[in-house]
């Protein structure tokens, strides 16, 4: 289910010199503010906890699976290019996956990778804080990857309808309203993440198992729901 040249192609449009530059931005922020904090407050585990999770997973983990997800495919749709993707001797399931991976790898790559080395910056990986949310990091890259994916299949619009989520529903809902947190991808990567710590510096307002089951269920779903979108463009340009 993984096809090297969609693969490729996929990965050559997520990761050129514009849209590279701009998935480099908030990571590049997320460390420029880690050694400003450590260098005026010094060490300390809870600054960490907060910056990590406030910026990092809260902010820049979602807008980079939006630019991830998203770019795997949108522009391919808009521009019509998709129609000699899809006239290849390929399975649309196998196009779908094959997008998925890389989305999902590009938004680890971005996200998680930055989170590590800011929470080696912040406090050494004090009480695991790192590693929690680095994992947090990492699971969520997966769902927010399919989410946008599939919005990237389904709308012209999926670069704003995206950073509204990621920005209105993740960012400030998600920290206001209780209710809103419990149908959000942040709130279950962190349930993962209280996991990895014993301290009370990672907190999430589902269990371990609601969380995990939440996100396996949506990114199954939504990747599903891709392929069957797909398919019906294709049938609708052959017909």
């Amino acid at each position: 289910m993984y096809d090297p040249t969609v693969a490729r192609l996929t990965y050559r449009a997520l990761l050129g010199r514009r849209r590279a530059l701009i998935l480099a931005i908030l990571p590049a922020l997320l460390i420029v503010i880690s050694v400003l904090v450590r260098a005026l407050s010094g060490t300390d585990d809870q600054t960490a906890s907060d910056l990590l999770g406030g910026f990092g997973l809260a902010t820049m983990v979602p807008i980079i699976g939006v630019i991830a997800g998203t770019g795997a495919i949108g522009p391919e749709i808009d521009d019509g290019s998709v129609v000699y993707l899809l006239a290849k001797p390929v399975k649309r399931p196998t196009i779908i996956l094959t997008k998925l991976f890389v989305a999902i790898a590009v938004t680890m790559a971005f996200s998680a990778l930055p989170m590590m080395i800011s929470g080696l910056i912040l406090n050494g990986n004090g009480q695991q804080v790192a590693v929690a949310y680095t994992v947090a990091a990492l699971v969520a890259s997966i769902a927010y990857a399919a989410m946008f994916l599939l919005l990237g299949t389904v709308s012209r619009h999926a670069v704003i309808f995206g950073l509204v989520y990621a920005l209105v529903w993740e960012a400030l809902f998600g920290s206001l309203v209780s209710g809103a947190r419990t149908l959000s991808v942040q709130q279950w990567a962190l349930a993962v993440a209280k996991k990895v710590t014993d301290s009370d510096l990672v907190t999430s307002d589902v269990s371990l198992t609601t969380g995990t089951v939440l996100l396996v269920v949506v990114t199954v779903a939504t990747t599903w729901y891709a392929g069957q979108k797909l398919r019906a463009l294709t049938l609708a340009g052959e017909e």
